[in-house]
């Protein structure tokens, strides 16, 4: 058998195309955003830009300087965790694989929430006229009358217009139309009703504020003279950094009920 010339071993090897394995791993993933669900936490964020993004994996902690664990992968740019609890406080980080197997590593930005009950539904009466069914207090997820110490909101008919209303101890604030009850995913952190009083409006959604620093939101389906249909969300956890408020030093209300007048009178 004769041998290939030296020359022309060297010219058929210069004439091969090696393709190069990519060793580059993809940036980290952006722009996290968690909406609170009930026992559950949707994740959201920008795509990458790279054009050869396998998955995204997602990880979960329960302190932000702690250990991750991986709960689940997903092409798309979303991501529900089923697994979470109500009042429990989540931390969550993402990574991006691209199709060799590169890996980013895991975001640098401080995710976290923490799920909570929601109701659909429910139904308050016009306060002047059957005060026994007006208020819903949202840490025993119940109607019971608009003077009661827990009650944190109740409904009113008045003069044509139809109201949701807090106590003194108690901040509400309406934060504009909403296509669903998720799209108000934060409580904000001014611009309260002074009066305590808001126009109750179908498809308005309205942040509630509690005394002992919980946050609920409202979004009102329907309303009549004689009461009001809503959907409600309450956050179980009393520390979230956005919603600190201080508790009365000896843990109670401190509020005048008994034998309040109608505010709109």
């Amino acid at each position: 058998m004769k041998s290939i010339p030296v020359f022309m071993l060297g010219l058929f090897v210069a004439g091969c195309t090696v393709n190069e394995v990519d060793r580059i791993a993809p940036g980290v993933p952006r722009r996290i955003r968690t909406v609170s669900l009930d026992n559950a936490v949707e994740i959201r964020w920008l795509a990458n830009s790279e054009p050869d993004i396998d998955e995204y994996k997602v990880w979960v902690g329960t302190a932000p300087s702690g250990q991750y664990v991986l709960i689940g992968t997903t092409v798309n740019t979303t991501f529900i965790d089923n697994g979470a609890n109500n009042g429990t406080t989540y931390y969550y980080a993402l990574s991006a694989v691209d199709f060799n197997g590169n890996e980013s590593g895991l975001s640098a930005e401080l995710v976290y929430d923490t799920p909570r009950p929601e109701g659909y539904g429910e139904e308050a009466s016009n306060y002047l006229t059957a005060p026994n069914s007006s208020g819903y207090d949202f840490s025993t997820y119940s109607i019971g009358p608009y003077d009661d110490d827990f009650t944190d909101v109740f409904y009113e008919h008045f003069n044509g217009i139809f109201y949701l209303n807090v106590w003194d101890d108690t901040d509400i604030q309406d934060m504009g139309y909403t296509s669903n009850l998720d799209e108000i995913s934060v409580a904000p952190t001014q611009g309260w009703a002074p009066s305590r009083s808001v126009e109750a409006i179908p498809g308005h959604t309205y942040v509630v504020w509690t005394w002992d620093d919980h946050y609920a939101k409202v979004r009102v389906i329907s309303v009549s003279t004689s009461l009001v249909v809503f959907d409600w969300a309450y956050q179980t956890a009393p520390q979230n950094p956005e919603l600190k408020r201080s508790i009365p030093p000896d843990g109670k209300r401190s509020l005048k009920k008994k034998g309040a007048v109608a505010l709109h009178r």
